[in-house]
């Protein structure tokens, strides 16, 4: 008798109210062939959202119950909007699968592609990364900036990170245990899954438009999300200062050595104001730069220091776990 393998998948949800019912849809096409193999548990996690994303996905919750035996629903929904980082957290932190994928709702993930990673997990792979092989559904300014992240982070931080993937992968359960006793609060989870590494291997895919709705990651967001994942991964930001620093300060005693030793054969001149002000503003610049830096690791420390929670829950809906009360 072949053992039936339970899937979960993670999805965050930020006032997706249009795209729920489509994704649940789509799973149920992809999955409808397999019901004798595979049972499905999808978690969403409602990340604070102001539309009717919650209500949908508790209808949903009856209705997929009452009519697919093979899927079960499970809502997370936090008490205010901690991120996506935090959303997918709390949805490893609360599966129960053999297998683990974190999904976007809107498709641009395609969920046919989970059947091709659990063939690859059943070949003994632990880890299987679904990398894009294309990009053209973000902007030209998107392109090059993702592509200039992943250079400059790759070059500076361990362990690098694959270009072009994102949090779309499926993961063994052992993998998912090691990173649920992570307690770390500020989160980079691209980074956290290279970092605890296992087996791995990578199927390609095109990237598909959004079945609906519009993304919710501004530029602005896109460059904190970086930041995070520069800082997360590496000091070497801080080193490169301490070299800076040095390399002007060999520059200062050359140049006092040098003023010495003219004063001594040529006597006292009178120096340019506007290079005095040029020299002070350039220094002061790069000071100001130093301490920037010196800020967000400072500030990253802080808050990591006071311990509290990733993401605060208000309640978690489990059709399954209310059967069992009655």
């Amino acid at each position: 008798m072949q053992n039936i393998i339970l899937l979960s998948l993670v999805v965050p949800v930020f006032n997706e109210q249009e795209t729920i019912q489509i994704f649940i849809e789509k799973i149920n096409e992809v999955f409808i062939d397999y019901v004798d193999t595979i049972k499905i548990e999808i978690v969403f996690v409602n990340d604070g959202s102001s539309d009717d994303t919650l209500d949908i996905l508790l209808n949903m919750q009856n209705n997929v119950y009452k009519q697919h035996n093979f899927i079960n629903i499970k809502v997370i929904d936090f008490s205010r909007n901690f991120g996506k980082e935090a959303a997918l957290s709390a949805g490893l932190n609360n599966v129960s699968g053999d297998v683990i994928v974190p999904i976007d709702v809107d498709l641009q993930h395609p969920p046919e592609l989970i059947i091709k990673m659990i063939e690859k997990w059943q070949e003994g792979f632990e880890v299987v990364v679904a990398k894009r092989c294309n990009r053209d559904s973000d902007s030209w300014i998107k392109k090059q900036t993702a592509s200039m992240f992943y250079k400059l982070h790759n070059k500076i931080s361990s362990p690098k990170i694959p270009e072009n993937v994102t949090d779309f992968r499926l993961m063994d359960r052992k993998v998912v245990d090691i990173l649920n006793t992570f307690t770390e609060t500020h989160r980079f989870m691209k980074g956290l899954f290279s970092w605890v590494g296992f087996k791995t291997t990578f199927i390609d895919y095109i990237v598909p438009e959004r079945s609906a709705g519009e993304s919710k990651f501004n530029g602005w967001k896109l460059w904190n999300f970086a930041l995070e994942g520069i800082t997360s991964f590496s000091t070497i930001p801080l080193r490169i200062w301490t070299y800076v620093g040095s390399f002007f300060a060999l520059l200062s005693f050359i140049f006092m050595f040098y003023t010495i030793i003219r004063v001594f054969v040529h006597g006292v001149d009178v120096p340019g104001y506007a290079s005095i002000i040029a020299l002070i503003t350039f220094f002061g610049g790069l000071q100001l730069i130093g301490i920037g830096i010196i800020g967000e690791y400072l500030g990253r420390t802080y808050i990591e220091s006071k311990r509290r929670p990733i993401y605060v829950i208000r309640k978690i809906y489990d059709i399954t776990d209310d059967k069992k009360v009655d």
